[in-house]
């Protein structure tokens, strides 16, 4: 069994405003998302049920424990369109390149090591279609009592400068409450 990420267990989801998030997710344009390390899968949760008919999830996480509870979750609210898996986002994940049209990594950005950042957004590139969508939550660089230190936030900045290398530009951005932000990222490469 993998050790207990730093954040397992906590998810940001609860904290945003949904409305204004889901304002930045292009739905009926999404067959295939991935959401890398997902937690206990709240963001897949809420994801699942505004994707279009026909529409899947992938929920990958090297979290074990947190795996199993979204499985619990699918099974008890009979959802279809979720694949949960354990895997490491920082190493090649089990697709074939170009597999999704969009991708979700929600408040894990600033707990990786500067490697693992450019492990995990360099996979994130290679399972994106071209043309298609990174989405990047993050807590705002701000002093608050809860959430990562200071130290370890990312400013939108900071985030252009992690993924843009990699073979993406910046879409839109947005607040998304107020302790976190939205950065929607195109794949052109």
């Amino acid at each position: 069994m993998h050790k207990k990420p730093v954040a397992a267990g906590k998810s940001s989801f609860g904290l945003i405003d949904k409305e204004k998030f889901f304002s930045y997710i292009d739905m009926d344009s999404i067959t295939n998302f991935i959401d890398l390390a997902c937690g206990i899968g709240n963001y897949s949760l809420g994801i699942s049920e505004k994707l279009k008919k026909g529409s899947s999830i992938y929920a990958i996480d090297l979290w074990e424990e947190g795996i199993e509870t979204l499985k619990k979750e699918i099974i008890s609210q009979n959802i279809n369109n979720i694949n949960p898996s354990v895997s490491d986002i920082r190493k090649r994940l089990p697709f074939a390149e170009e597999s999704f049209d969009a991708c979700l990594m929600a408040t894990i950005i600033h707990d990786l090591s500067e490697n693992d950042r450019r492990s995990a957004v360099k996979e994130a590139c290679r399972v994106v279609k071209k043309e298609g969508i990174l989405y990047v939550v993050e807590f705002k660089k701000i002093l608050e009592d809860y959430g990562p230190r200071m130290q370890i936030r990312i400013d939108e900045g900071e985030l252009m400068n992690i993924i843009v290398p990699h073979g993406f530009k910046v879409a839109a951005y947005g607040d998304i409450g107020q302790s976190h932000y939205i950065m929607k990222f195109q794949k052109i490469e």
